[in-house]
């Protein structure tokens, strides 16, 4: 991908071509691919922008990262692209001429913008969302976003790529096609994503959260107040955590807990 002989900082005050946000990911020593990158610097690729071959790589749809940079173990940034550029068909990576590392960020933003980014795209009249108590909102298209708002809402996204999201008391978020993201932010949330590389993150107190063979499950820890003590990955076949199972996160771990 980067190709360190082409690729070189660039001045602050150099002109910029219109700009596209996307997501990147790096080794822990913020390099991809041998090439060493700093946040808040601009780099340039002179040359040809090729898909997988030349350029600066990063992806549109946050959760595409994680083709290339494992969550437990990689760094993140939120970076602009601009310059020529050529997109990869298998997903939506892109390779640019330019590129800015903005700002890095951890594995529970990354995921929150994964969601915003579907429901960003979404057609609401065609993706429904519920905000009452009990409330039931389901998205079956690709790229479909489900939002319950209330109490034991339910939001389901069955399509690739769908974004369900459950914020009120004992909310149950389910995502079930391929690389879809289910979040459950309430009190006693639960989190289920079962399609191939997929990510269910359960983050409010008590939260719960289960995923597929290939999957990743993304928990905190709360207080009894509700302030954050800790939040930890795993990849599903690590850490003892098995598919299709729920787990919390305890002071002890990655804990099973109730279905």
């Amino acid at each position: 991908m980067e190709t360190n002989s082409v690729s070189t900082a660039i001045n602050e005050g150099a002109a910029m071509a219109p700009s596209l946000p996307a997501f990147k990911g790096f080794n822990q020593n913020l390099q991809c691919r041998g090439f060493q990158f700093e946040v808040g610097q601009t780099y340039e690729h002179s040359g040809e922008v090729e898909a997988c071959a030349s350029g600066f790589h990063a992806c549109e749809f946050p959760l595409d990262v994680f083709r290339y940079y494992a969550p437990a173990t990689s760094r993140f940034a939120v970076v602009t692209l601009a310059g020529d550029t050529d997109r990869d068909g298998d997903d939506t990576k892109i390779a640019a001429a330019r590129i800015t590392i903005e700002a890095e960020i951890k594995l529970p933003d990354l995921i929150q913008r994964a969601v915003k980014w579907v429901f960003d795209r979404a057609k609401w009249e065609e993706g429904p969302s519920a905000t009452g108590d009990y409330g039931a909102a389901s998205a079956t298209g690709d790229y479909g976003a489900a939002s319950a708002t209330g109490d034991y809402g339910a939001a389901s996204a069955t399509g690739d790529y769908g974004a369900a999201s459950a914020t009120g008391y004992q909310g149950a978020a389910s995502a079930t096609g391929n690389r879809g993201a289910a979040s459950a932010t309430g009190y006693q949330g639960a989190a289920s994503a079962t399609g191939e590389q997929s990510i269910a993150c359960a983050l409010g107190y008590e939260g719960k959260a289960r995923a597929s063979e290939t999957g990743w499950i993304v928990l905190a820890r709360r207080d009894d107040e509700g302030n954050i003590l800790d939040v930890r990955t795993a990849k599903v076949g690590t850490e003892g955590i098995e598919a299709g199972k729920f787990y919390r996160l305890t002071e002890a771990g990655f804990d099973p807990a109730e279905d």
